[in-house]
């Protein structure tokens, strides 16, 4: 019988596919008017908490995103994908861009004081700053087991176990509830949402709020001095034989 309660995050980025510029300034990237979708380690973090609830083994999901007005877009987005209701922690335009892992983290945890979910499941990290770092200092501050770059996610005998991506291969780790996981790309293939669940989704709860009302500062505890594009990479030389290879590789140093 489904028992478990699961808090999901999903962040407001940047489309993938879009093309990063510089603002003129150099203290960050262009917004204004480039597509914005959600981060791609959420898709797998809702998807997981929805095919736990097919499994019986939630009973509720509920999604979080941090960010202006626009964000409730991703939210309702979360919602078509099968999440039960919302809740926007919003922040004026343009200032999204100061809120900073712990923040967030932060922010999390003063939500599950309040909402008492059993799982907080995140994305492993969002596409745009490439923290990979929420996750870690959400368990800290809950002092709750962590289990991040999940690739397999299994719930038994009241707890999870987890096959874990590292840079030497995989690990299997088992942790008690309650746990904060982070999703990695490899979890699990994300659903399209439906035409009559992106319809139902306009009727799902979306509760609303500030930091503040939460009691968290958001002030930036990090400074961009400067933002610049990656240096343009050169083109390659074609050589005859392996002779030659080798005698440019000596020439430039690198043998």
């Amino acid at each position: 019988m489904a028992s478990l309660r699961v808090l999901v995050g999903c962040k407001r980025v940047i489309d993938y596919a879009v093309k990063i510029r510089v603002r003129p300034d150099a203290l960050g990237v262009v917004t204004d008017g480039v597509k914005h979708s959600m981060n791609p380690f959420d898709e797998n973090a809702i998807e997981e908490a929805v095919r736990m609830k097919q499994k019986k083994v939630v009973k509720e999901i509920v999604v979080v995103s941090c960010g202006p007005t626009q964000s409730q877009e991703t939210i309702r987005t979360a919602l078509a994908m099968g999440a039960d209701r919302g809740i926007h922690v919003e922040v004026p335009k343009g200032t999204e861009e100061n809120l900073q892992p712990l923040a967030i983290a932060k922010i999390f945890a003063k939500l599950v004081e309040k909402e008492k979910p059993d799982v907080v499941i995140l994305g492993k990290q969002a596409i745009d700053d490439d923290s990979n770092q929420t996750t870690q200092l959400l368990a800290g501050l809950l002092e709750w087991p962590q289990g991040t770059m999940a690739s397999v996610v299994e719930h038994s005998d009241g707890k999870l176990k987890i096959t874990r991506e590292i840079d030497g291969g995989l690990e299997d780790i088992s942790v008690n509830l309650p746990a904060v996981i982070s999703a990695d790309l490899r979890l699990n293939e994300p659903r399209y949402a439906t035409l009559p669940n992106i319809m139902k989704a306009k009727k799902k709860k979306i509760e609303k709020m500030s930091p503040e009302d939460l009691g968290v500062d958001v002030t930036p505890r990090l400074k961009v001095l400067k933002v610049v594009d990656p240096p343009v990479r050169a083109a390659g030389d074609k050589v005859p034989d392996v002779a030659t290879l080798m005698s440019k590789l000596k020439e430039r140093g690198h043998i």
